[in-house]
């Protein structure tokens, strides 16, 4: 049975890696922040905990509803400009899912491979746009604008 101490710090580190994911989406000013994947992370973690303490649970299918759950909301920040071929919310979805994914690792403990995993994603969602855009700049474009899709 968890302790208190470890059930503290396993919800509230998955709830500060979402947070800080989400000021990202928010000084993007994307349609996720703070509170929304700091709420995916807790909420990935709470899934994992939830049966961490069953023996019989089967742990692997808790993790894939949360996956395949967490889709669904990531749908919804995807949207298609006034009919056009334009796809906005890419970013903020992946980041929905990814957060998921870091509540799921909070959950289990896993601490090296949230440590690595938010090292590099802290850099890709700080770089990639950047980096986007130099390419863009450097080697052409495919015909839509830098900073048109993702999001």
């Amino acid at each position: 049975m968890l302790g208190w101490t470890d059930i503290v710090l396993r919800i509230g580190a998955a709830m500060l890696i979402g947070g800080a994911l989400g000021l990202n989406r928010e000084l993007h000013n994307k349609p996720t922040g703070v509170r929304t994947l700091g709420l995916v992370g807790m909420g990935s973690a709470l899934a994992v905990l939830a049966v961490a303490d069953d023996p019989q649970a089967e742990i692997t299918r808790v993790i894939q509803g949360v996956i395949v759950g967490i889709g669904f909301l990531g749908a919804g920040v995807i949207l298609h400009r006034n009919g056009s071929s334009e796809v906005h919310g890419l970013t903020t979805a992946a980041t929905i899912w990814i957060t998921a994914f870091f509540g799921i690792l909070c959950g289990l403990a896993a601490w090296r491979t949230a440590a690595v995993a938010i090292i590099l994603t802290t850099i890709l969602l700080t770089l990639g746009g950047p980096f986007e855009r130099w390419c863009h700049r450097h080697f052409g474009s495919n015909g839509s604008t830098p900073g048109q899709h993702g999001g």
